[in-house]
């Protein structure tokens, strides 16, 4: 008698176990920032990467259109898309925010001499912490935002003809 009912919990705990793992399956965890488009932009605190300065969303309200952008010296999509941010700024005037992701400080600063500037403030986030705010969970990546910290459009790796086009086209209207 003990044997059965030993047996029959066992055959009882499997089942809930393949009920939990079925009902897992048709769930989607994807995680995906798409929804963002629409949202504002939290509450957020970010220091400058040279000195202790510090950015809040209350700044970016004053610009018509901010694009930040998040990038580290060591990664190789960033270089790809750093002519488009320097044409952004420098043909359209566009206010930049440079989060410097998980880099090293001085890796960073020489990579901004090398390449150019495009930033008109560059953050630091050296642990990846902040950025998470953003819905950022790789880079490169940039958000369009205007002055009401809405998101207008969220990019994911790194920026080409297409989404320059897209970015011209938002802040020119």
């Amino acid at each position: 008698m003990k044997i059965k009912i030993k047996n029959l919990l066992v055959l009882i705990i499997l089942f809930c176990i393949l009920i939990v793992f079925f009902l897992a399956l048709g769930d989607n965890k994807t995680y995906d920032t798409k929804n963002l488009t629409g949202n504002k932009i939290g509450n957020f605190k970010l220091f400058e990467l040279n000195e202790n300065k510090k950015i809040t969303e209350n700044e970016l309200s004053q610009n018509d259109y901010t694009l930040i952008n998040f990038w580290a010296s060591w990664c190789s999509p960033c270089r790809l898309e750093h002519k488009y941010l320097i044409a952004l700024k420098k043909d359209f005037n566009l206010k930049i925010l440079g989060i410097n992701f998980k880099d090293n400080k001085n890796n960073a600063i020489k990579y901004l001499s090398e390449y150019g500037n495009p930033y008109y403030f560059v953050a630091k986030d050296f642990e990846g912490k902040s950025s998470v705010q953003f819905g950022t969970y790789g880079i490169p990546e940039s958000i369009l935002i205007d002055k009401n910290l809405t998101i207008i459009k969220k990019y994911i790796g790194p920026l080409n003809d297409e989404n320059f086009n897209e970015i011209i086209e938002a802040i020119k209207n």
